[in-house]
């Protein structure tokens, strides 16, 4: 391959770089993946990466027009250049974006989906070309027995189609665990090292779906907490109104039920000691003014007089039942008439 322009890396050398940094990557050698080290590692792939697509593009080694055979045996490698930005696509921490980013990972994936089927390098179903959200509004959702049996389908056909990737995905590690040693000595053929390269191109078509799978179920929990928009905040020095006193009430079913049964709790106080108070000694000053009024012309002296008579009066009348208990005690034993508890 030739240089780039002012003599820069060669195009077998970005690749070589940005695949080292990828691999590093995904050892996982550093504790976080928001780590300064790792997004620098992220950032100096990306930029490895891209300036070898460019320079593929430039040079224009690859058609969706042409057959695979015409495609040299060495330049077989470089078709795993738009895989290899869209997984590092995807190591990208930046939140503020993520949705940006999915959305480049995803064009990345499909454009190496893409060629793979046009040079007829396994057998898979393109995903859509645009992510969730994008396509055009068409009709309803089908709907009924017909649409949920359809769904059925479907789902079993996506969860079969992943089981046959992951089969497929191991068996092709396990093949070229035992073949990237020989390969990268120099000691394989151009047959071997083709195998090899197509081998790898296929391990990354299971790889890519599977990334864009999980990318459209991203996308649209992102778009859709984008659309949700937060309850609108009320004007900055705007104070909240004052809520009026709720007026008691009874927990019971009904009016009706609560004059029969009561509130089921106890009655609250109405009114304060000192309310009371006040209030009894109102009706005492009423009752009072409502007796009679003492006869016109009798003197206090006389009233006062009537008072003692009437407390000798009562006074001979206790004395007089007192001298008459004495007497019955007198002629009638202890438990007298006691007929139920004899002895």
């Amino acid at each position: 391959m030739a240089e780039g322009a002012g003599g820069g890396p060669r195009l077998a050398e970005l690749l070589a770089a940005g695949r080292r940094l990828w691999e590093e990557l995904e050892a996982g050698t550093e504790p976080s993946s928001a780590a300064p080290a790792v997004q620098e590692k992220v950032r100096q792939g990306l930029d490895a990466l891209q300036r070898a697509a460019d320079m593929v593009a430039q040079l224009e080694l690859f058609s969706e027009n042409e057959e695979l055979e015409e495609i040299a045996s060495a330049d077989l490698k470089y078709l795993l250049l738009p895989a290899l930005l869209g997984s590092l696509m995807l190591k990208q921490v930046d939140l503020s974006r993520r949705l940006e980013h999915l959305e480049s990972a995803r064009a990345h994936f499909g454009r190496f989906l893409r060629l793979c089927r046009s040079y007829g390098l396994g057998t898979f179903q393109l995903p859509p070309a645009s992510p969730p959200g994008e396509e055009a509004a068409g009709g309803p959702a089908p709907g009924g027995p017909m649409g949920a049996q359809a769904g059925l389908l479907a789902m079993a056909s996506k969860r079969q189609a992943k089981i046959e990737r992951y089969k497929q995905k191991k068996e092709l590690e396990n093949r070229l665990a035992s073949m990237r040693t020989f390969v990268e000595s120099g000691q394989a053929d151009e047959e071997q090292t083709r195998e090899f390269y197509i081998l790898q191109i296929q391990k990354w078509i299971n790889t890519s779906l599977e990334e864009m799978e999980s990318i459209d179920q991203e996308i649209v929990i992102l778009r859709s907490r984008g659309t949700a928009k937060p309850p609108s905040a009320p004007p900055h020095g705007t104070t909240r109104q004052v809520r009026a006193p709720m007026k008691p009430f009874i927990l019971t079913r009904d009016a009706a039920q609560a004059k029969v049964f009561g509130s089921g709790y106890p009655a609250l106080p109405t009114m304060t000691v000192d309310d009371w108070y006040d209030q009894r000694r109102r009706q005492e000053v009423l009752s009072a003014q409502s007796a009679p009024q003492r006869a016109s012309g009798s003197t206090d002296e006389e009233l006062q007089a009537q008072q003692e008579e009437k407390e000798e009066n009562d006074d001979e009348e206790a004395l007089r039942r007192a001298r008459n208990w004495d007497d019955w005690k007198d002629t009638h034993p202890r438990g007298y008439g006691n007929r139920q508890n004899m002895g």
